[in-house]
Protein backbone atom coordinates (compact mmCIF):
# COMPACT_ATOMS: atom_id res chain seq x y z
CA UNK A 1 0.00 0.00 0.00
CA UNK A 2 1.52 3.30 -1.08
CA UNK A 3 0.71 6.63 0.57
CA UNK A 4 -1.12 9.03 -1.71
CA UNK A 5 0.84 11.91 -3.13
CA UNK A 6 0.35 15.15 -1.29
CA UNK A 7 -0.84 18.40 -2.82
CA UNK A 8 1.28 20.30 -5.30
CA UNK A 9 4.22 22.05 -3.68
CA UNK A 10 3.71 25.70 -2.94
CA UNK A 11 5.85 28.16 -4.86
CA UNK A 12 7.93 30.28 -2.51
CA UNK A 13 10.57 32.92 -2.93
CA UNK A 14 13.82 30.94 -2.82
CA UNK A 15 15.92 33.51 -0.92
CA UNK A 16 19.56 34.42 -1.48
CA UNK A 17 21.77 32.13 -3.55
CA UNK A 18 24.43 30.76 -1.18
CA UNK A 19 25.87 27.88 -3.22
CA UNK A 20 25.64 26.78 -6.83
CA UNK A 21 27.36 24.71 -9.45
CA UNK A 22 26.07 24.98 -13.01
CA UNK A 23 28.70 22.49 -14.25
CA UNK A 24 29.63 24.83 -17.09
CA UNK A 25 33.21 23.57 -17.23
CA UNK A 26 35.01 20.34 -18.13
CA UNK A 27 37.00 17.94 -15.96
CA UNK A 28 36.81 16.97 -12.32
CA UNK A 29 34.09 18.51 -10.11
CA UNK A 30 35.22 21.87 -8.71
CA UNK A 31 37.45 21.03 -5.70
CA UNK A 32 36.47 24.28 -4.00
CA UNK A 33 32.90 22.94 -3.79
CA UNK A 34 33.08 19.15 -3.86
CA UNK A 35 34.81 16.26 -2.15
CA UNK A 36 34.36 12.49 -2.50
CA UNK A 37 33.55 9.47 -0.42
CA UNK A 38 36.02 6.67 -1.17
CA UNK A 39 35.79 2.91 -0.79
CA UNK A 40 33.08 0.64 0.53
CA UNK A 41 31.06 3.12 2.59
CA UNK A 42 27.62 1.91 3.75
CA UNK A 43 24.78 -0.60 3.52
CA UNK A 44 26.97 -3.45 2.23
CA UNK A 45 26.61 -2.00 -1.25
CA UNK A 46 28.51 -3.62 -4.10
CA UNK A 47 30.29 -0.59 -5.53
CA UNK A 48 33.68 0.80 -4.56
CA UNK A 49 33.42 4.59 -4.60
CA UNK A 50 36.17 6.34 -6.58
CA UNK A 51 36.66 10.01 -7.51
CA UNK A 52 37.57 8.84 -11.01
CA UNK A 53 33.94 7.85 -11.61
CA UNK A 54 32.78 11.48 -11.47
CA UNK A 55 33.40 14.03 -14.21
CA UNK A 56 31.94 17.23 -15.63
CA UNK A 57 31.24 17.25 -19.36
CA UNK A 58 28.60 18.59 -21.71
CA UNK A 59 27.26 20.91 -19.01
CA UNK A 60 26.52 18.10 -16.55
CA UNK A 61 28.04 16.39 -13.55
CA UNK A 62 28.21 12.73 -14.56
CA UNK A 63 28.39 10.11 -11.81
CA UNK A 64 29.08 6.81 -13.55
CA UNK A 65 28.50 3.33 -12.20
CA UNK A 66 30.52 0.64 -13.95
CA UNK A 67 30.64 -3.13 -13.90
CA UNK A 68 34.37 -3.66 -13.54
CA UNK A 69 36.73 -5.41 -11.16
CA UNK A 70 38.61 -3.10 -8.83
CA UNK A 71 41.12 -4.30 -6.22
CA UNK A 72 40.25 -3.33 -2.66
CA UNK A 73 43.30 -1.55 -1.19
CA UNK A 74 41.89 -2.13 2.30
CA UNK A 75 41.57 -5.91 1.90
CA UNK A 76 42.42 -7.95 4.99
CA UNK A 77 42.30 -11.71 4.58
CA UNK A 78 40.02 -13.32 7.14
CA UNK A 79 38.48 -10.02 8.23
CA UNK A 80 34.91 -10.08 9.56
CA UNK A 81 34.32 -6.51 8.36
CA UNK A 82 32.41 -6.34 5.06
CA UNK A 83 34.49 -3.33 4.00
CA UNK A 84 37.79 -5.18 4.27
CA UNK A 85 36.99 -8.87 3.67
CA UNK A 86 36.50 -8.48 -0.09
CA UNK A 87 39.65 -8.68 -2.18
CA UNK A 88 37.99 -6.74 -4.96
CA UNK A 89 34.77 -5.04 -6.02
CA UNK A 90 32.77 -6.03 -9.08
CA UNK A 91 31.40 -2.50 -9.49
CA UNK A 92 32.67 1.06 -9.13
CA UNK A 93 30.83 4.37 -8.84
CA UNK A 94 31.15 7.80 -7.20
CA UNK A 95 29.71 9.75 -4.29
CA UNK A 96 30.21 13.51 -4.60
CA UNK A 97 29.72 15.53 -1.41
CA UNK A 98 30.01 19.04 0.03
CA UNK A 99 31.24 17.81 3.43
CA UNK A 100 33.93 20.18 4.67
CA UNK A 101 33.18 22.57 1.79
CA UNK A 102 29.63 23.82 2.30
CA UNK A 103 26.73 23.30 4.68
CA UNK A 104 23.61 25.30 5.36
CA UNK A 105 20.65 25.60 7.70
CA UNK A 106 17.18 26.37 6.31
CA UNK A 107 16.35 27.53 2.81
CA UNK A 108 15.88 25.75 -0.50
CA UNK A 109 17.96 23.07 -2.18
CA UNK A 110 17.27 22.64 -5.89
CA UNK A 111 18.87 19.88 -7.99
CA UNK A 112 18.03 19.18 -11.63
CA UNK A 113 19.02 15.63 -12.50
CA UNK A 114 18.17 12.50 -14.42
CA UNK A 115 18.86 8.78 -14.12
CA UNK A 116 17.77 5.54 -15.70
CA UNK A 117 15.34 3.83 -13.29
CA UNK A 118 16.61 0.25 -13.44
CA UNK A 119 16.69 -2.47 -10.83
CA UNK A 120 20.10 -2.79 -9.21
CA UNK A 121 20.68 0.98 -9.13
CA UNK A 122 20.26 3.22 -6.10
CA UNK A 123 20.78 6.90 -7.05
CA UNK A 124 20.28 9.49 -4.35
CA UNK A 125 20.25 13.22 -3.64
CA UNK A 126 20.41 13.63 0.13
CA UNK A 127 21.74 15.54 3.13
CA UNK A 128 23.26 14.71 6.50
CA UNK A 129 23.65 16.87 9.58
CA UNK A 130 27.09 18.31 10.23
CA UNK A 131 27.18 17.26 13.90
CA UNK A 132 26.81 13.78 15.46
CA UNK A 133 26.94 10.33 13.87
CA UNK A 134 24.08 8.77 11.90
CA UNK A 135 21.14 8.71 12.59
CA UNK A 136 21.49 11.28 15.37
CA UNK A 137 22.81 13.75 12.77
CA UNK A 138 19.57 13.61 10.78
CA UNK A 139 19.14 12.64 7.14
CA UNK A 140 16.99 14.08 4.36
CA UNK A 141 16.54 11.98 1.23
CA UNK A 142 15.42 14.53 -1.31
CA UNK A 143 15.49 11.77 -3.91
CA UNK A 144 16.12 8.06 -3.66
CA UNK A 145 15.24 5.47 -6.27
CA UNK A 146 15.36 1.73 -5.87
CA UNK A 147 13.39 -1.28 -7.04
CA UNK A 148 10.91 0.79 -9.07
CA UNK A 149 10.05 3.21 -6.29
CA UNK A 150 10.88 6.89 -5.82
CA UNK A 151 11.36 7.83 -2.18
CA UNK A 152 11.30 11.09 -0.23
CA UNK A 153 12.39 10.62 3.40
CA UNK A 154 13.66 12.12 6.60
CA UNK A 155 15.41 10.10 9.30
CA UNK A 156 16.63 10.76 12.83
CA UNK A 157 16.66 9.06 16.23
CA UNK A 158 19.39 7.03 17.92
CA UNK A 159 21.56 4.05 17.09
CA UNK A 160 19.01 1.64 18.58
CA UNK A 161 15.86 3.57 17.63
CA UNK A 162 15.79 4.97 14.11
CA UNK A 163 12.77 7.04 13.08
CA UNK A 164 11.83 7.29 9.40
CA UNK A 165 9.26 9.57 7.79
CA UNK A 166 9.02 7.92 4.38
CA UNK A 167 6.83 8.27 1.31
CA UNK A 168 7.31 5.73 -1.49
CA UNK A 169 5.84 6.48 -4.90
CA UNK A 170 5.81 3.80 -7.62
CA UNK A 171 7.88 4.96 -10.57
CA UNK A 172 4.92 3.93 -12.72
CA UNK A 173 3.11 7.01 -11.38
CA UNK A 174 5.54 9.19 -13.33
CA UNK A 175 5.84 6.96 -16.40
CA UNK A 176 2.06 6.90 -16.65
CA UNK A 177 2.16 10.62 -17.41
CA UNK A 178 5.42 10.60 -19.38
CA UNK A 179 6.62 7.35 -20.98
CA UNK A 180 10.04 8.99 -21.48
CA UNK A 181 10.33 10.14 -17.85
CA UNK A 182 13.66 8.37 -17.41
CA UNK A 183 15.19 10.24 -20.35
CA UNK A 184 14.28 13.69 -19.09
CA UNK A 185 15.79 15.91 -16.42
CA UNK A 186 13.65 16.59 -13.34
CA UNK A 187 13.93 19.19 -10.60
CA UNK A 188 14.06 17.97 -7.01
CA UNK A 189 13.53 20.56 -4.27
CA UNK A 190 13.90 20.58 -0.50
CA UNK A 191 12.20 23.57 1.15
CA UNK A 192 13.48 23.66 4.73
CA UNK A 193 12.38 25.93 7.57
CA UNK A 194 12.53 25.67 11.34
CA UNK A 195 9.00 24.23 11.18
CA UNK A 196 8.85 21.96 8.10
CA UNK A 197 10.82 20.08 5.46
CA UNK A 198 8.97 19.79 2.15
CA UNK A 199 10.29 17.47 -0.57
CA UNK A 200 9.06 17.77 -4.15
CA UNK A 201 9.84 16.87 -7.74
CA UNK A 202 8.79 19.06 -10.67
CA UNK A 203 6.52 21.02 -8.33
CA UNK A 204 4.71 17.95 -6.98
CA UNK A 205 4.96 17.58 -3.21
CA UNK A 206 6.04 14.07 -2.24
CA UNK A 207 6.54 14.35 1.52
CA UNK A 208 6.44 16.85 4.36
CA UNK A 209 8.03 16.50 7.80
CA UNK A 210 7.02 18.44 10.89
CA UNK A 211 10.45 19.50 12.15
CA UNK A 212 9.17 20.31 15.64
CA UNK A 213 8.39 16.62 16.15
CA UNK A 214 11.71 15.37 14.80
CA UNK A 215 13.69 15.17 18.02
CA UNK A 216 16.16 12.50 19.02
CA UNK A 217 15.65 10.70 22.37
CA UNK A 218 18.15 13.08 23.99
CA UNK A 219 16.13 16.12 22.87
CA UNK A 220 18.53 17.18 20.11
CA UNK A 221 16.77 18.23 16.90
CA UNK A 222 19.02 17.34 13.93
CA UNK A 223 17.04 19.55 11.54
CA UNK A 224 17.92 22.70 13.46
CA UNK A 225 21.61 22.32 12.54
CA UNK A 226 23.47 22.77 9.24
CA UNK A 227 23.44 19.90 6.72
CA UNK A 228 25.77 18.98 3.88
CA UNK A 229 24.87 17.47 0.50
CA UNK A 230 25.57 14.08 -1.07
CA UNK A 231 25.03 13.03 -4.71
CA UNK A 232 25.71 9.36 -5.33
CA UNK A 233 24.90 6.31 -7.42
CA UNK A 234 24.96 3.15 -5.32
CA UNK A 235 24.71 -0.36 -6.75
CA UNK A 236 23.13 -3.44 -5.22
CA UNK A 237 22.07 -3.82 -1.58
CA UNK A 238 18.68 -2.11 -1.21
CA UNK A 239 18.93 -1.21 -4.89
CA UNK A 240 18.42 -4.85 -5.84
CA UNK A 241 20.40 -7.32 -7.91
CA UNK A 242 22.37 -5.59 -10.69
CA UNK A 243 23.25 -8.81 -12.53
CA UNK A 244 21.02 -7.91 -15.48
CA UNK A 245 21.42 -4.12 -15.29
CA UNK A 246 22.95 -2.32 -18.25
CA UNK A 247 26.27 -0.62 -17.49
CA UNK A 248 27.67 1.94 -17.50
CA UNK A 249 24.81 3.64 -15.67
CA UNK A 250 24.76 7.31 -14.72
CA UNK A 251 23.28 9.92 -12.44
CA UNK A 252 23.55 13.18 -14.38
CA UNK A 253 23.16 16.53 -12.65
CA UNK A 254 22.45 19.72 -14.59
CA UNK A 255 22.82 22.06 -11.63
CA UNK A 256 22.83 22.34 -7.84
CA UNK A 257 21.57 25.51 -6.14
CA UNK A 258 21.11 26.33 -2.48
CA UNK A 259 19.20 29.42 -1.39
CA UNK A 260 19.14 30.64 2.21
CA UNK A 261 16.77 33.10 3.92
Amino acid sequence: MFPALLALAQIREPGQLAFSDEFDYVGRPDPAKWDFEVGFVRNKELQYYRPENARVEGGFLVIEGRREEFSNPGYVKGSADWKTNRASADYTSASVVTRGKFSWRYGRLEVRARFRPENGLWPAIWTKGADRPWPQCGEVDVMEFYQQQLLANTAYGSADHQVWDTVKTPISHFFGRDPDWGRHFHTWVMDWTAETIRLSVDGELLNQTDVSRAENPDGFNPFHQPHWLLLNLAIGSTGGDPAHTEFPATLEVDYVRVYVP
